[in-house]
């Protein structure tokens, strides 16, 4: 799998309220709808800025706060690739997994607001296009990336009526 966009940067403790306000919670299920509202307490007009494909890019614990499986979905419906941070929230880390929005960690200070990059999932590569620098996230286990791939567990177990072990 090989994603490119752009770059879009924030910093450390970008929490699941952050992500999807909590005054959102309960006023429609429809994750399209939620998505116009992805980051807008930090970056009110965010959405309006992002295109299919581009990637959300953060600094250490990702996700913290809440264990709100809207924040997945909703950076998953904004059209986000995969976020990249050097740390996640370890219950977002597997809702996200869970609902097939793909997770990079790796050091994040390479890369700026605006930089285009490309993902190679498989290799764990990054390379920043922008300044022409190449690096690698930790390694996603393989049957992490099938779940991915199908969408997530839902999907996966769909499709094989299974785990491969």
């Amino acid at each position: 799998m090989i994603f490119r966009g752009y770059v879009h940067k924030f910093g450390d403790n970008i929490n699941t309220d952050y992500i999807i306000s909590g005054k959102y919670k309960f006023k429609t299920l429809d994750m399209d709808e939620l998505a116009k509202h992805l980051m807008e307490d930090i970056y009110p007009e965010f959405y309006k800025k992002i295109k299919k494909g581009d990637f959300i890019v953060a600094g250490r614990n990702f996700g913290c706060g809440s264990s709100r499986e809207q924040a997945p979905l909703v950076i998953k419906h904004a059209g986000i690739s995969a976020v990249l941070a050097k740390s996640f929230a370890r219950i977002f880390y597997r809702n996200a997994i869970n609902n097939g929005l793909i997770l990079i960690e790796c050091d994040t200070d390479k890369f700026e607001d605006g930089d285009e990059i490309e993902i190679f999932l498989e290799e764990g590569k990054i390379k920043n296009l922008t300044k022409e620098i190449e690096i690698y996230g930790t390694k996603i286990p393989d049957f992490l990336i099938k779940i991915m791939k199908e969408g997530g567990v839902v999907a996966y177990l769909k499709k094989y009526n299974n785990f491969e072990v």
